[in-house]
């Protein structure tokens, strides 16, 4: 089954899920575990990931919210005043999780762009965006960068369309043990790009010189270990990454 799922498009992938989001909901209810961006609660959650990094209590089955987004969500809830401000707002590749919510600010001029994505309201290339320069207060663009071959020229975009003084959050799957980037072009295999990145569509496993891309397209850099701030029941009952950090760049 996972294989099949694999090659299938992602618009469709994305269309099937709201209406299994529901079943899913209440099949898995219970108390154990808690997707913070809803509140809603769990006797388990879902295993996901490729290949043999097949995570446990990965996926919440109401929300399809995986660990890096509940991670985001406690900073964007919790470490800054975002969600309450009159903001305008770019979501790259919006996350089903999300997309409605962040619809519903009133108080926000909310944008969503992709490719392929239902959820898009503009349909473009992020390394060719068709907007214009210093427009946005705050750009969301996460586990994007790592399936862009060209991802400085995405990098510059993003910071040509975002406000000076302005907030790009861009998480990627990040090697902390290594100081460069893992990158072949010759690597086309989905099974092995899987096995050298990790996922059957990326194009690099980025390392510690990830935040030195950003640095030379003009950005400012916060590594953000929101962790150290969590209780450890705070950080099972969420299911949220150990190690990972939220990147956070200023223009």
């Amino acid at each position: 089954m996972k294989r099949i799922l694999r090659f299938l498009p992602r618009s469709f992938l994305i269309r099937m899920s709201l209406f299994l989001r529901p079943l899913l909901r209440v099949f898995y209810g219970g108390n154990e575990l808690t997707d913070p961006i809803d509140g809603s609660s769990y006797r388990k959650f879902l295993p996901y990931g490729y290949g043999k990094t097949l995570r446990p209590n990965a996926l919440c089955p109401g929300t399809l919210s995986l660990e890096r987004h509940r991670l985001l969500w406690l900073y964007l809830d919790r470490e800054t005043n975002f969600l309450n401000q009159e903001l305008k707002v770019l979501h790259v590749a919006p996350e089903q999780v999300f997309f409605r919510k962040f619809k519903r600010l009133q108080h926000w001029d909310y944008t969503t762009t992709d490719l392929n994505s239902p959820l898009a309201g503009i349909v473009a290339d992020i390394c060719d965006l068709p907007l214009q320069d210093n427009q946005y207060d705050l750009i969301l663009c996460n586990h994007v960068l790592e399936h862009i071959p060209n991802d400085l020229k995405a990098m510059t975009e993003l910071y040509r369309v975002l406000k000076k003084g302005g907030t790009l959050i861009a998480q990627v799957p990040l090697n902390d043990e290594s100081t460069k980037t893992l990158e072949d072009d010759s690597i086309t295999d989905p099974r092995d790009r899987t096995r050298f990145f990790g996922q059957y569509d990326h194009v690099r496993l980025y390392g510690q010189d990830y935040y030195k891309r950003l640095k030379s397209v003009g950005f400012s850099v916060e590594e953000v270990f929101l962790q150290s701030q969590l209780t450890t029941e705070e950080i099972k009952r969420y299911v949220l990454p150990q190690k990972e950090k939220i990147p956070v760049m200023r223009k």
